[in-house]
């Protein structure tokens, strides 16, 4: 049986090993490795609970430090796991410094990678995210893309050797536990809130949070809405937030704000949102799927396709842009389901034991 390790190190990274895990241990030896990347509670120890993820075979525990020191730890702890483990092949995903340091790792050891989110760009380089994909990009061997959009950026790059349409694994858990999803009203009730009367807000990238005038911005608009605000505040914004006291923009009695929140909280909410106010690319993509309207408060987006419908709206950190976008937002009649049919997790499974 061939041997495979699934590198994860952050919370879209985990719901996406969620998905493909079960489907890849049916036909390979698969070892999952935690670089740490996220690693408290509500970030980490959470998503494995309750997406059933098994517990890592490895955790390198690099915790925070600067992107460079973060990938440069993880490049020298992943070695050893490799020298140790020989696995036939390393699977990454998405776009995260885990995804970048673990890719470098394997081609240098002459083994073979697939990169599970393969495709997306935002155009910028000096965007974290955009280099740790276009590095993984350029190593892998194996390109799982989740919409037509990525299948054309890679061809227009020169690669379409091992390329593949397969959908968004993400996708996969939302199908696997919609009927909890839909039915899991207890955050509602909790949080007092009714369907379609609130709006979801998540605010975490790098562009907002280490820019405190962008952070300022979003908050301003978020703090003028007339509409109960649901804004679960991500460690890094909390301590943006604290250290540039932009507290007193959190002071709308309508703003509900939270921890981090689990996995299907998160869907939840999404899901019967009147709209979401975000820069997450999981919760721009996901919110197009439930069919929720979105305002992008980045200046780009890899998600193209739910731009160009029309369900999402590019307004930037800027809070004129957003206020106006809230106050037209509408469903587009039109919705191509571009992010595939929820069995990408099968598909994959089958091209690599078909090809490996």
């Amino acid at each position: 049986m061939k041997k495979i390790i699934s590198v994860v190190g952050a919370r879209p990274q985990f719901i996406k090993c969620a998905a493909l895990s079960p489907v890849l241990k049916k036909y390979f030896n698969e070892i999952i490795v935690h670089t740490g990347q996220h690693y408290d509670e509500n970030m980490s120890d959470v998503f494995f609970k309750e997406l059933q993820i098994p517990q890592p075979n490895y955790n390198l525990e690099v915790g925070s430090d600067t992107s460079c020191r973060q990938i440069g730890k993880m490049i020298i702890r992943f070695e050893n796991v490799i020298e140790k483990e020989k696995p036939d092949l390393v699977i990454v995903f998405g776009d995260t410094n885990s995804t970048a340091a673990a890719s470098i790792v394997a081609v240098k050891h002459g083994i073979k990678l697939a990169h599970v989110e393969a495709g997306l760009r935002e155009f910028n380089k000096y965007i974290p995210e955009e280099s740790n994909k276009l590095i993984t990009d350029i190593l892998a061997d194996f390109y799982f893309c989740p919409t037509p959009t990525a299948v054309d950026i890679l061809k227009n790059m020169g690669i379409t050797c091992g390329v593949y349409n397969t959908g968004d694994v993400m996708i996969d858990i939302i199908e696997k536990y919609r009927y909890y999803i839909e039915n899991n009203t207890q955050i509602l009730d909790k949080l007092h809130l009714s369907k379609y009367k609130y709006v979801f807000v998540t605010c975490h990238r790098a562009a907002n949070t280490d820019n405190p005038q962008n952070l300022k911005n979003i908050l301003k608009a978020i703090n003028s809405l007339n509409k109960k605000v649901v804004f679960p505040v991500h460690p890094r914004t909390q301590k943006i937030i604290k250290e540039n006291n932009l507290d007193n923009l959190m002071i709308s009695p309508y703003i509900i704000k939270t921890e981090p929140l689990s996995y299907f909280d998160s869907q939840t909410l999404i899901m019967y949102a009147d709209y979401v106010i975000t820069d997450s690319g999981g919760v721009t993509k996901e919110a197009y799927y439930h069919k929720v309207p979105g305002i992008l408060v980045d200046t780009q987006t890899e998600w193209i396709e739910t731009v160009n419908e029309g369900w999402n709206k590019q307004a930037g950190p800027n809070t004129e842009k957003i206020l106006n976008f809230a106050t037209s937002i509408e469903r587009p009649n039109f919705h191509s389901n571009c992010l595939g049919d929820g069995h990408a997790s099968e598909k994959i499974a089958k091209i690599l034991l078909d090809n490996l």
